[in-house]
């Protein structure tokens, strides 16, 4: 009968776990039926200078909402521009991605501008919020951007004020282009209409275009206004004005860029930007994607450790403080063999920092003047050189440093107080070592054959012209022309193998 009733009371309690576990299942599973993954809406903030970490961020953050059969994916962008490697990274994320993905130029007084304009002419879906702008593409890799024509003025009052356009661009450009087939769909008649006007569009006040300054900026140039007419056209929008974004670093405001169809929509928050896409068709792929984002639900993913952690070591500055690191820790273990410490955190940080460096647009002549600069600063420290050495390897340092990072785009460039104080650092701890190893020279020799030479001693024991004799705390034998006695005292005048050459020490009887 108890072993019945204990039986009837494990029976209980498990059928009373089987209904908690039912009651969580069905819990669960309304709540996955309440917003399913395709009414999702990723969010992804993309933030200052586009760089690899940036690259890195959002094409994980598509893939992530690949992996979740997400809706959309928005892009919320406020930059000044990036590399040019990790700017088509991005746009070839973005034009194989699986959904549709909706590039939010926000908050208000952000900007897209030069590798943010092109990602925004690449969206399926562009916006901006009021007070924001985009626009001055043109590619700074080539030493710092080719500069506008005449002396700039025009270009400001033909695309920075509102009204200053001349007619016939804002005929074409203005509420005529209200109505023009959005995503996938460009308009044929405009766009040969545009080709038609392309001179005059990129004239100044003199109407004469601007010409590259040589055959690389014409090449860099031309291949720029390729690929962003390229995404002009497959998005239907404004592919005039971004050739002159690219050619004359034209830029437009959020309702100049609307009026110009440049941008889809201006909204003034990602929900109300999800609200004014709803019922949009999109080309996604070879299909075509109408939304539904009408109170869809929003997944934020914010970068992670990984992306905070390449966004730090990619920075220029901290690649070079890495990599000067791990010189001098192997170099220290090389001199010190054994101690490991040192060893050890210079190899990290010099794979960090070359890890870093091939990220980035290195320039290999700047590398190989830092390693030679470097290398001349040992040098002084072990051959003393008056400095020669020394001042020679801060200046190789110096424009090594300058010019390590092959681009000019803003946040990407080493610091010039950083670089000059690595050089000084380094040059100071060159020749302090060569002062020192100078005086060291000067210095009498306290060890070895030499250091015995004038020690004092004690005579232990003599007979003759030879002896025993205690000196350095040693018993040596020693040889004298004088005649010695026991307990008198000596100094050591030679060194003949292993036996000291002593002469009495004068007034030293004891």
């Amino acid at each position: 009968m108890v072993t019945d009733a204990r039986a009837g009371d494990r029976k209980k309690r498990l059928l009373a776990w089987l209904a908690v576990l039912a009651v969580g299942l069905a819990i669960l599973a309304i709540g996955r039926g309440a917003i399913p993954a395709s009414r999702t809406a990723v969010v992804l903030n993309l933030e200052g200078a586009i760089g690899p970490a940036g690259a890195d961020y959002v094409v994980r953050g598509i893939g992530h909402a690949r992996e979740r059969d997400a809706a959309v994916v928005v892009l919320r962008m406020d930059t000044p521009g990036g590399l040019d490697t990790s700017m088509r990274e991005i746009i070839r994320a973005i034009l194989s991605a699986p959904v549709p993905v909706l590039t939010f130029v926000a908050p208000s007084g952000a900007r897209a501008a030069s590798a943010g304009t092109y990602i925004l002419y690449a969206s399926h879906v562009a916006a901006m919020a009021p007070g924001t702008n985009l626009g001055a593409a043109t590619p700074v890799s080539i030493g710092g951007g080719l500069p506008l024509p005449g002396s700039g003025q025009d270009d400001r009052s033909r695309d920075g004020a509102p009204g200053s356009d001349r007619p016939e661009r804002a005929a074409q450009d203005g509420p005529a282009k209200e109505g023009a087939p959005k995503e996938g769909a460009p308009k044929e008649g405009a766009a040969k209409e545009g080709a038609a006007k392309d001179g005059a569009a990129r004239d100044g006040a003199a109407g004469q275009p601007r010409r590259p300054a040589s055959a690389m900026e014409a090449k860099v140039v031309n291949d720029a206004v390729a690929y962003i007419r390229s995404l002009a056209q497959l998005r239907g929008r404004n592919a005039d004005w971004a050739e002159s974004a690219v050619r004359e670093g034209a830029s437009l405001s959020a309702e100049e860029a609307r009026a110009r169809n440049v941008i889809d929509l201006m909204a003034t928050s990602v929900t109300n930007l999800l609200e004014l896409a709803h019922g949009r068709t999109v080309t996604v792929g070879e299909r075509s994607v109408v939304l539904d984002t009408s109170g869809i639900a929003q997944l934020a993913i914010d970068p992670d450790w990984r992306t905070r952690l390449l966004s730090a070591i990619t920075n220029p500055n901290l690649a070079l403080i890495l990599m000067m690191i791990g010189f001098y820790g192997l170099i220290f273990e090389f001199m010190n063999p054994g101690a490991l410490y040192p060893g050890t955190i210079g190899a990290i940080c010099l794979l960090l920092g070359l890890y870093a460096l091939s990220a980035l647009p290195l320039n290999y002549a700047g590398l190989a003047l830092i390693v030679l600069g470097v290398g001349l600063m040992i040098a002084e420290a072990f051959t003393p050189s008056v400095g020669i050495l020394g001042i020679g390897g801060a200046i190789a340092f110096i424009l090594g440093a300058t010019i390590l990072i092959d681009t000019d785009v803003p946040g990407f460039e080493v610091s010039l107080p950083i670089i000059a104080g690595i050089a000084a650092a380094g040059l100071g701890f060159s020749l302090l070592v060569a002062r020192l190893a100078w005086r060291s020279r000067k210095r009498p020799l306290v060890s070895g054959r030499e250091g015995m030479l004038g020690e004092r001693g004690t005579v232990l024991d003599w007979t003759g012209r030879s002896g025993r004799v205690l000196a350095a705390g040693e018993r040596w034998k020693a040889e004298s022309d004088a005649s010695l006695a026991p307990g008198q005292r000596v100094r050591v005048t030679g060194v003949d193998g292993l036996v000291l050459r002593v002469e009495p020490e004068p007034t030293a009887h004891t």
